[in-house]
């Protein structure tokens, strides 16, 4: 059994879609952020703190679109996509 055999999906092509799209969003805004720290904008560097959580929020919601898997999901919630 390999790593992700488990992973059954359980979300639609809308799902997958917002998935997407939030997580590119999500990637961006950490991008447009890093670069704001980086200039100096924002000078303290406790904002690579929420540049690294939101690059990571964004990479695992581009995941789940792209393996049609998401966690809340699976957890047993249900979401209205």
């Amino acid at each position: 059994m390999k790593l992700g055999d488990n992973m059954q999906c359980n979300i639609g092509a809308k799902g997958k879609a917002a998935r997407l799209k939030m997580g590119i969003l999500g990637v961006v805004f950490a991008i447009v952020l890093a670069i704001l720290v980086i200039a100096g904008v924002l000078s303290s560097n406790l904002w690579w703190y929420p540049v690294a959580a939101i690059t990571f929020g964004g990479a695992f919601s581009i995941f789940e679109a792209r393996a049609g898997w998401c966690v809340i999901r699976a957890m047993g919630f249900k979401t209205p996509i």
